[in-house]
């Protein structure tokens, strides 16, 4: 039986490679001539690699996960620098958000060259009290209390590095009295007082409103206040915990600016969630009516699965757009890319130029 099955299939494929031929022939001899013009200055491989058409922006779809277009992969992180911080970070057992937030630059910041390398070192411990949409650092209701010895400690390692300008910022802790603004300005007066040359900016968080809380770190030597306001203010409740809002976040840095009308002040915005241009044109228009001087403008990126998704991948030449209309509005620094984050190469030379600037 299994003979007469091999003998049957082998007369079938015989049969199969008389007829191809001709089969090919036919279907080609059918076309007529406009249709073979058509295919003969139809595209060739090349116009399959090759795209100068401009690129848009990439929008999701309902149901489906965006892929990552080519404008926001990195390379993978090295240097010198980059692992000189890295060690002495977990020797020491700091934390930075850098890190936790899994950015996409830590490689870039922490290698850059003498004067402009730059870490972002996350103070009061790694665990917050809320729980945004879009961010990755690991909650609980119930830190533990703040290491006293930590701003001195922090001074230290600070001081050991080749970094001149540092980032300071810290998860919410909703559960201080004070939201940890004095662990803050404590820790601004020792990196200060060890390593008197160095520029620091402040990344804090809203301290729920308290504007003693936000005097505090203002008075604390720094010379950045940062606090961003993620979004524009129609997705606060989608992206941020329920307890941060857009007009307590413009307050914050309004009161940090009145309280030292020569500290400069610095947020951030994260496009992709779906806003419009009206909605990120509103927001900057806002900013600049409290006197905010820098801000940046980077892609939001999900984290993992379990966080908000990606509505939109913004081109390039959008973010591009976005900085000129923040030079036209006034902004004294406009950063916007899509890999720029609120500290992303904070100690570039034209940022330190400007606050040495403010502060002579």
């Amino acid at each position: 039986m299994a003979f007469i099955h091999r003998t049957a299939y082998s007369i079938t494929l015989q049969h199969w490679a008389r007829q191809r031929p001709q089969c090919c022939h036919r279907f080609y001899a059918s076309l007529t001539k406009k249709q073979k013009e058509h295919l003969a200055s139809g595209p060739d491989l090349a116009d399959f690699i090759l795209d100068d058409e401009p690129q848009k922006n990439i929008h999701r779809k309902k149901g489906e996960r965006l892929r990552l277009p080519e404008w926001v992969k990195t390379e993978i992180p090295i240097g010198k620098s980059y692992s000189e911080i890295k060690a002495s970070l977990r020797n020491n057992k700091l934390h930075t958000v850098c890190e936790e937030a899994k950015c996409p630059n830590i490689g870039e910041c922490w290698s850059g060259e003498k004067g402009t390398a730059t870490a972002t070192i996350m103070i009061l411990g790694e665990l917050c009290t809320r729980g945004c949409r879009f961010c990755s650092v690991k909650t609980s209701r119930a830190p533990p209390p703040p290491d006293p010895d930590e701003p001195v400690n922090t001074a230290k390692i600070i001081a050991s590095w080749l970094v001149d300008y540092i980032v300071i910022t810290s998860v919410d802790r909703d559960d201080i009295a004070d939201g940890g603004a004095a662990h803050f300005a404590e820790t601004v007066k020792q990196v200060k007082a060890h390593k008197p040359t160095i520029l620091v900016e402040c990344l804090t968080s809203d301290f729920r409103g308290d504007l003693e809380s936000v005097e505090k770190v203002a008075n604390s030597g720094l010379n950045v206040y940062a606090h961003n306001v993620e979004t524009v203010k129609d997705f606060q409740w989608l992206v941020r915990d329920p307890r941060a809002n857009y007009d307590q976040s413009m307050k914050v840095l309004e009161h940090a600016k009145k309280t030292k009308p020569k500290l400069i002040t610095k947020t951030s915005l994260m496009l992709g969630f779906g806003e419009s241009d009206d909605q990120i044109l509103k927001t900057m228009e806002d900013l600049r009516k409290i006197n905010v001087d820098c801000l940046t403008l980077g892609q939001y990126m999900q984290p993992t699965k379990r966080h908000i998704k990606v509505k939109e991948y913004v081109h390039p030449d959008k973010f591009q757009y976005w900085k000129e209309v923040g030079d036209k509005l006034g902004f004294a620094y406009t950063a916007s890319g899509p890999l720029v984050r609120s500290s992303y190469k904070a100690g570039e030379f034209y940022l330190k130029n400007l606050v040495e600037k403010a502060a002579s």
